[in-house]
């Protein structure tokens, strides 16, 4: 347990938790709604400090990130807990729930990251890693002092003040952005989808970052409905990659798997506006990575993650800059 930070001291010993939008007021023995963050005799203390359940080395793509050091492997970690109360969690196990979990110090999570063999860096996943604000941050501060990358996989469901110093000493993230209405939002996660888009906007300007929809058959596969997101994120940013995933019935919820037919349509309707669309959990799709100046072949992705069409961050036909890092 450690003291948690970006809260406020209040009467009674009530505590006002200030990581993110839900603005938790916390009363003495009590916990936010993350239930990792608990009021103890009027101080604010998070309980996964370094607890770690998941551990693992996996592919940058898995993350998903397509334009971030393709073909990579990262060192991925996560703790319990989780800010938000999908129905459709394909985590649920870890982010609903308390877990033991092995403790490691920063220093022990930076000594594991640089014993793996090919590994850039340590990924913040598995559940959401804002809530594990402190021990992240320390990680990352400890990763990039010693060269590794830092990458958070997160629902972007955090305060602004937080999240600027968390960029500090993040290179990379993939946001997801669960619908885009905020009736999906309130109904099936309990959150807000104002607070993930302004997410996106300010990560946008400090850090690499992709995007990723889970499409829920029958909840946000309306075309019309991605067809919105998809024109939004070109305001900011028509390189930044858009993974639609195909979902599958899990945790609470029961619908019918995304047919594939709507996974098509979508992704066609992504690509009106946006230079990169893939396509994730789902056979047949072409999720290769062309230029979007000549069409030229940069990255294919078979069993292999394979760079031929890209030097010097450049497109080796028309020399078109590359959104993102080889």
């Amino acid at each position: 347990m450690k003291e948690a930070m970006f809260y406020e001291k209040l009467d009674n010993n009530t505590v006002h938790c200030l990581l993110c939008p839900h603005d938790c007021m916390i009363k003495e023995g009590k916990y936010g709604f993350c239930n990792v963050r608990k009021n103890v005799n009027g101080t604010l203390n998070t309980e996964n400090y370094g607890i770690v359940t998941a551990i693992a080395l996996d592919p940058m793509e898995k993350k998903p990130l397509y334009h971030f050091y393709p073909g990579r492997y990262i060192l991925s970690v996560g703790t319990f807990g989780c800010n938000l109360r999908c129905a459709f969690c394909q985590n649920w196990e870890i982010s609903q729930q308390k877990l033991e979990g092995n403790f490691a110090l920063p220093e022990q999570l930076i000594h594991i990251a640089k014993s793996q063999e090919n590994n850039i860096g340590i990924a913040y996943t598995y559940n959401e890693p804002t809530i594990w604000f402190e021990y992240v941050i320390e990680c990352a501060k400890a990763a990039r002092e010693n060269g590794l990358k830092n990458v958070l996989v997160s629902n972007g469901f955090i305060n602004i003040e937080p999240l600027k110093e968390l960029l500090k000493y993040i290179d990379a993230m993939n946001i997801d952005i669960k619908a885009f209405t905020d009736e999906y939002y309130r109904k099936l996660c309990y959150g807000k989808l104002d607070n993930v888009l302004r997410t996106v906007e300010v990560a946008a300007k400090s850090c690499h970052v992709e995007i990723t929809t889970l499409l829920v058959t029958g909840e946000n596969d309306n075309v019309d409905e991605m067809e919105k997101l998809a024109k939004w994120l070109s305001g900011i940013n028509k390189n930044i990659p858009l993974h639609f995933t195909r979902y599958f019935p899990h945790y609470k919820m029961t619908n019918p798997p995304t047919p594939i037919e709507t996974l098509k349509l979508v992704s066609e309707t992504g690509k009106k506006y946006l230079n990169y669309v893939y396509t994730g959990n789902a056979p047949g799709f072409d999720n290769n990575t062309y230029c979007p100046v000549c069409g030229n072949l940069l990255i294919e992705r078979n069993i292999n993650i394979n760079i031929i069409g890209i030097k010097n961050n450049k497109c080796l036909k028309c020399g078109n800059e590359f959104y993102g890092f080889i």
